[in-house]
């Protein structure tokens, strides 16, 4: 087979999601894939866009600090030029990081091994003018331990049906998480991680949401086991809101998983 012409990229993007409803294009509204397809076409001198895929989508008003992207330049670009080119054509809110050439057959999406979401809440009574964008400030306080007890029933593969939003596209329910962990930080937040392949839509929020009403007592940590026996979305507990969420890091392999 021949080889496609042009240059194959892969590109580490940052991104605060507050303005922008999610990752893939939508009519009528602002999003990253949006801004980026044009950004890499102006910095080629081109107008229109260039096709930008990534490792997964991300929901409005999620943030990044590691997302993985691919794109083919039909120009020869330096690794300087490609990271200035984006971070010219770009919001501030969006970053560039870093950039390589890569083999023709890169896919962001089948070389990715792993994620790495981290939701944040503030549990304290006053709100935080410089984080409002980034937790989901809970003034009640929450029970840690209760949390702590219930988090684990969902490591491993299993089927999330209890945790996946309407609308969701995916072939298959069944996912693996290989770590999930509850802490509370020094700033007076609680912190909620997640490690896997992949994840359904809302996944992450609702697992989260889920936490927070065993938090506040709504629920029995002992229930968890039975919500994901469930496979009913009714049976989990409230979407947490998006700002809380980022994506954390991503793990790449050297070729198609």
């Amino acid at each position: 087979m021949a080889e496609r012409s042009g240059q194959m990229w892969m590109a580490t993007l940052a991104w605060r999601g507050t303005a922008y409803a999610g990752w893939q294009i939508q009519p009528n509204a602002p999003t990253i894939q949006g801004a980026l397809e044009a950004a890499v076409a102006a910095m080629c001198g081109l107008d229109g866009a260039i096709p930008v895929s990534a490792t997964g989508r991300t929901d409005a008003g999620v943030h990044a600090k590691m997302q993985i992207i691919g794109f083919r330049l039909p120009v020869e670009r330096t690794p300087h030029q490609v990271v200035s080119g984006i971070n010219h054509h770009t919001a501030s809110d969006i970053s560039c990081l870093q950039a390589q050439m890569m083999p023709d057959d890169f896919s962001p999406r089948r070389w990715a091994r792993g994620k790495l979401y981290r939701y944040r809440i503030l549990n304290r009574k006053p709100r935080c003018p410089f984080r409002a964008e980034f937790v989901w400030h809970m003034r009640t306080a929450l029970d840690v331990q209760a949390m702590s007890l219930a988090i684990p029933t969902l490591v491993g593969q299993h089927d999330f049906s209890s945790f996946r939003a309407a609308g969701c596209s995916a072939n298959t329910t069944v996912r693996t998480i290989q770590a999930a962990r509850c802490r509370r930080s020094e700033d007076d937040e609680l912190i909620l991680e997640f490690e896997g392949h992949g994840f359904l839509r809302h996944q992450v929020r609702i697992m989260a949401g889920t936490l927070v009403d065993i938090g506040l007592g709504r629920r029995s940590a002992s229930e968890m086991e039975d919500i994901l026996a469930a496979q009913d979305r009714a049976a989990a507990g409230q979407t947490a809101p998006a700002q809380g969420l980022t994506l954390v890091s991503v793990q790449m392999g050297d070729g198609p998983g």
